[in-house]
């Protein structure tokens, strides 16, 4: 049994260090509060327990001493728990308190420490804290305690703070900001000391306010917010919030198995990607057996060709292959760049790939049928797609052979998932079957991944703004950035 206490770093899922995302994936139970980022939830096992402790200014979900004996409890039942905090969990995080109540119980804990937002956030706001020859240190304090204490209380000592020089970041200093400023300005900082609030820093929802000492009480200020003084604050390299696409809210409505790719790329260029899967992919309805016999067949060269139309199709195939030298009779086609990429992954190099990635494209470059011999093609694909292909082939002598392969079901959003997604600037179709199962009237632009899918889109009667104009989820985060980019 272990309680491991984690950092959350400051926002972006992607300064997550690789030891908690280890502990995270080994975890019983979760027990995180506002400041975690919710998608690293995700990295738990969907067995695990999820306690939410979140506080925010003025609302306690659960008091510190309660959190205490819920990591002992916890932690004496033997479970694996991890206690995911935002930034680290040493630096105003209460994490020593919650050591010391694991000690004190003798419950084995852990220390996994976190990038804190009191170095990441000015960062992505393009602030360096230190810079050679005008700011050569930084002091980082807590702005959550009454600056009136007084002299027999634990307190901040701001005269000292600002003697120090250099940089002063400030921490959870939102609401007493007056009070701070004043203590800064009384102990004698000039009002011209550049000033920066940096709100939900490091996420696609960052805001920064540029300011001085004086003048930045005069702007709208929000929690949680790290507030920066000093000369540092006065260079702009600003870098996260120039992003073509900060600011752009995009829906995806991929299975939410194959949404990462799109979802990364897109979140790369700054957007605020809502995950809104509108298909689920399932066993094909005779749980794969009309597919495992296909799969005999090819291995008895019975087949011309195999026809991949989806890299689903793929993964799928090769779950029945026990070893790929049974395609070496045969010849293989991808309808795509990523089909073909999916064949690579088994070591499969496609002996097709049209120029244009749709199947109208690969029957046009499909050969003919030989004069003797085979004309077999076996054409694995999902429960429900369209006639284009397996009947242009048909039509030029070839015997096709569908088999199931998979199925595509439809997903109900919650209604969490759907208030996320209300007000998105773009929403994606990379498939006709996510806009079957699409709600309308999510999103005011609509990027489709190619011809097919909009036709299908169109017809029921959702107009697409851009099409891609390469049929790849590369093309479509183009088309996105095109169409919503700044």
């Amino acid at each position: 049994m272990t309680v491991f206490l984690v950092g959350a770093g400051p926002g972006d899922p992607g300064l997550l260090t690789v030891r908690a995302a280890e502990v995270l994936a080994a975890a019983d139970v979760v027990v995180y509060d506002r400041l975690s980022v919710a998608s690293l939830l995700d990295l738990a096992p969907t067995t695990a327990e999820r306690v939410n402790v979140g506080k925010a200014p003025g609302h306690v979900t659960m008091p510190q001493d309660d959190i205490n004996r819920l990591l002992v409890e916890r932690g004496r039942q033997g479970h694996t728990v991890v206690r995911l905090k935002g930034g680290d969990p040493f630096v105003f995080a209460r994490g020593g308190e919650e050591a010391a109540a694991l000690a004190a119980a003798g419950v084995p804990f852990e220390i996994v420490p976190g990038i804190t937002s009191a170095l990441a956030v000015p960062a992505y706001a393009g602030i360096p804290v230190t810079l050679r020859h005008s700011s050569t240190s930084f002091t980082v304090v807590t702005g959550h305690e009454d600056v009136a204490a007084t002299e027999d209380r634990d307190h901040v000592d701001w005269d000292a703070v600002a003697r120090v020089g250099g940089t002063i970041v400030i921490l959870m200093g939102v609401a007493r900001w007056p009070d701070i400023a004043a203590r800064l300005l009384a102990a004698g900082l000039s009002p011209l000391t550049p000033a920066a609030a940096v709100q939900w820093g490091t996420r696609p929802e960052q805001r920064s306010v540029r300011a001085t000492l004086a003048t930045l009480g005069d702007h709208e200020l929000a929690s949680p917010s790290v507030i920066v003084v000093g000369d540092v604050a006065g260079h702009d390299l600003a870098w996260f919030e120039n992003r073509p696409l900060f600011g752009r809210k995009v829906v995806v409505t991929r299975a939410r198995e194959q949404a990462s790719t799109l979802s990364g790329s897109l979140r790369s260029l700054g957007a605020t990607v809502v995950e809104l899967p509108t298909i689920e992919i399932v066993e094909p309805a005779d749980g794969g057996a009309a597919l495992h016999g296909a799969v005999h067949e090819v291995s008895m060269l019975r087949y011309e060709w195999v026809v991949f139309t989806s890299a689903n199709a793929v993964r799928r195939f090769f779950a029945e292959v026990p070893d790929s030298r049974v395609l070496g009779g045969v010849r293989v086609a991808a309808v795509g760049a990523a089909t073909a990429a999916a064949l690579r992954s088994y070591r499969v190099v496609a002996d097709l790939v049209p120029g244009a990635y749709e199947d109208a494209a690969l029957l046009d470059s499909f050969p003919d049928p030989p004069a003797a011999g085979s004309r077999r093609v076996l054409l694995p694909r999902a429960a429900v797609a369209g006639d284009l292909l397996p009947d242009g082939l048909r039509s030029r002598g070839w015997d096709v052979e569908i088999v199931e392969a998979y199925r595509t079901i439809p997903v109900v959003p919650s209604d969490a998932l759907r208030a996320a997604a209300s007000g998105a600037d773009a929403i994606t179709f990379t498939s006709s079957s996510t806009v079957t199962n699409y709600v309308a009237g999510v999103g005011t632009v609509v990027v489709s991944i190619g011809p097919v899918t909009t036709g299908t889109a169109r017809g029921l009667g959702i107009d697409v703004t851009l099409q891609a104009a390469e049929a790849t989820v590369a093309g479509v985060v183009e088309a996105v950035r095109q169409v919503i980019g700044r």
